[in-house]
């Protein structure tokens, strides 16, 4: 299995001379599985530049996985080249809103609206088809099985496990390990922490033994206490999952858009510093825009 990323920030794109490094789009992750069957997870800016590498591969379906709707793991979808090309397809797969009351079939329809985009969906030359999937219920795309998982974000967000020919992916999505809200002194503290160990031990089950884990790892713990609640995990609890969950590899993604790449390789030194790692840890990495694993 090979893994590449096109698409390692999180929030906006932030291209420019101090992002060269790790790259400035937003989040988009190629996966092949060894019979070179293509898996997109999330669309945010890097799947124009995938879209250009697969020119050369048409006719062809895409299976597209999203995350979540926020706008920068989507906002690619509309410069996904092959849409406007007859004789391909792009298979969308994602969850259905309870707040919207619409499966993932929204994600192309708001984006494709008059006010924000000069093509409608109806003139895209390519076919669109629309999965909405169901929590925990596994689903084939040739020979990987996908199974989403329930995460934590302040939207509807999955996680999706990837397995094929004996090796596995785990992708975060965008995650934020479940908080109590409750404060200890709190009534209520015990009740809901029992909450949140049953939702930490299903989605450690969900990575359990994954050859790559790439986790959301927004902000360092110091930065962590401001952004409580607004979705995102840090280095730190990254690397609890990767040790917790047996994986073999971590790659460390959705890179804080203000960080650039020398403040970037700064803090995760310091978080290597903080964890050295023992004799059976994971690898850990900082993902890469452009940078591929195989495996």
């Amino acid at each position: 299995m090979k893994v590449k990323f096109w698409g390692v920030r999180g929030s906006i794109a932030s291209p420019g001379p101090s992002t060269v490094r790790y790259g400035g789009n937003t989040t988009c992750i190629e996966v092949r599985t060894d019979n070179n069957e293509l898996i997109i997870i999330d669309a945010g800016t890097g799947i124009f530049p995938l879209s250009q590498s697969l020119l050369c591969e048409l006719p062809l379906t895409a299976n597209v996985l999203i995350s979540h709707s926020h706008w920068d793991h989507i906002q690619g979808l509309p410069f996904f080249i092959p849409n406007f090309i007859p004789g391909n397809t792009l298979r969308l797969h994602g969850a259905f809103d309870p707040v919207s009351g619409k499966g993932v079939e929204q994600v192309m329809s708001v984006q494709l609206q008059y006010s924000y985009f000069p093509v409608r969906e109806a003139e895209m030359k390519a076919r669109i088809e629309y999965i909405t999937l169901t929590p925990n219920e596994s689903f084939q795309i040739g020979s990987a099985t996908i199974t989403p998982y329930m995460m934590n974000h302040p939207v509807i967000d999955f996680g999706y496990r990837i397995e094929a020919n004996g090796k596995s992916v785990f992708f975060t999505g965008d995650h934020e390990p479940p908080p109590n809200i409750y404060e200890p002194h709190d009534d209520e503290y015990a009740e809901y922490q029992s909450f949140v160990d049953a939702k930490t031990a299903d989605i450690l089950r969900a990575m359990a033994n994954v050859d790559v884990l790439i986790a959301d790892s927004s902000y360092t713990s110091a930065e962590y206490p401001a952004k409580k609640g607004w979705g995102h995990g840090t280095f730190d609890t990254s690397i609890q999952y990767a040790k917790e969950a047996g994986a073999k590899m971590l790659f460390c993604t959705h890179h804080e858009p203000t960080r650039s790449d020398d403040a970037l390789e700064k803090v995760f030194e310091q978080v290597l510093h903080e964890h050295p790692r023992q004799p059976g840890d994971p690898q850990y990495r900082l993902a890469r825009e452009g940078e591929s694993y195989e495996f």
